[in-house]
């Protein structure tokens, strides 16, 4: 993953995770509206390849974001907590894990002495899917980004069971009765969503909401 430093460099980042997404989802939309016997086959691939492209670019737009935090040079204590949480992650784990007082002590000195550090986002394992992007998964990743779940209440049950629920389905071979126009509907709120999320994003880096109002005291 290139480094990104800039507003401009995380849109571009951005614009081009979801152009690719867009032209392969829209041959599929565009397959399903024939009148061939073999638009059904189509259907059934493109609930499969719009789940890919939906949890593919929740996870890599997720990243992205990160990716740009990181290198913003913020300490620490200059960000909200649920970002610095990405750069302390395995010494907190240790808190939770820990049964002698000396580790308790060591991960808690080590926490407090690189509060006032760059933060290090661990990119790698930041962004969990679990293998299906629910509504619940969504939010949890959201909210782990400070991005408001609110706007997006209205469309769980479309994520659930529209779209998990179908792909689902289809990848445990499944029988699954969908018409051209239900899949073109489902792709168009899906596409909706994910643009949603990325339009989130960019306003969230360009306010920099993702600093603290008062970075925390030495």
């Amino acid at each position: 993953m290139a480094n990104i430093r800039t507003l401009e460099q995380f849109q571009d980042a951005l614009d081009s995770e979801m152009a690719w997404r867009l032209k392969e989802v829209m041959a599929f939309r565009v397959a399903s509206k024939t009148g061939s016997p073999e638009r059904k086959f189509f259907i059934r691939a493109g609930v499969a390849l719009v789940y890919a492209h939906w949890e593919g670019f929740i996870k890599n737009s997720s990243e992205l974001y990160l990716n740009f935090i990181h290198h913003r040079g913020y300490t620490y204590r200059e960000l909200k907590s649920c970002f610095a949480v990405f750069g302390l992650k395995g010494k907190l784990e240790m808190l939770t894990v820990a049964r002698k007082s000396g580790a308790y002590v060591e991960a808690f000195d080590f926490i407090l002495s690189e509060m006032g550090r760059p933060a290090q986002m661990q990119m790698s394992s930041a962004i969990n899917t679990e293998s299906n992007l629910t509504s619940k998964v969504f939010s949890n990743i959201a909210a782990s980004l400070d991005i408001d779940v609110g706007p997006y209440a209205t469309r769980f049950n479309l994520i659930d069971e529209s779209l998990v629920n179908r792909r689902n389905k289809v990848a445990h071979g499944e029988y699954m009765e969908l018409g051209g126009r239900e899949f073109g509907e489902l792709v168009d709120e899906v596409l909706n969503l994910m643009r949603a999320y990325k339009t989130d994003l960019l306003n969230a880096a360009s306010r920099e909401t993702y600093k603290r109002a008062v970075p925390l005291v030495a």
